[in-house]
């Protein structure tokens, strides 16, 4: 699938790590370092724009390797990019470390997923289907 994309980051486009990565690496498009303080938030800009196309968006999610080395994650997880979006994707980083941390420019600072989607329209009823599960909520199925 084709998408249209402006780069006006320093850094090239996003791609592909591997033949079967389902997301992208984005890179922080910054003039000068960010040191993100523990339990800070910070907006990071990339630089990139797009244009995706109907029934399609764009998913930002965390990198596992800056999680699990260093605390920093997305903070709305997964966060969405709608189709008719045109501004500059920026991401929402926190600090759940101990450490500060220094984001720098060019760095890989989560992954971009685009995945097709289907708008629903709803049907109020007075009785939903029964299953299995029922109203089964969180741990109902115990701890094995």
């Amino acid at each position: 699938m084709e998408v249209k994309i402006i780069n006006k980051s320093k850094h090239a486009l996003p791609n592909y790590a591997t033949a079967q990565s389902a997301g992208m690496d984005l890179r922080a498009n910054l003039d000068s370092p960010i040191v993100l303080n523990p339990l800070e938030r910070v907006l990071v800009p990339t630089g990139i724009y797009i244009a995706l196309p109907d029934g399609y968006e764009a998913q930002i999610r965390p990198r596992s390797g800056l999680a699990a080395k260093h605390g920093i994650t997305v903070l709305n997880t997964p966060g969405t990019i709608d189709a008719d979006y045109r501004g500059e994707i920026k991401v929402i980083l926190v600090n759940l470390s101990k450490d500060p941390f220094t984001i720098e420019d060019g760095e890989r600072i989560c992954q971009m997923i685009v995945a097709q989607y289907k708008q629903v329209s709803w049907k109020e009823v007075d009785v939903l289907d029964e299953t299995e599960r029922g109203e089964g909520g969180f741990g109902h199925t115990g701890k094995k």
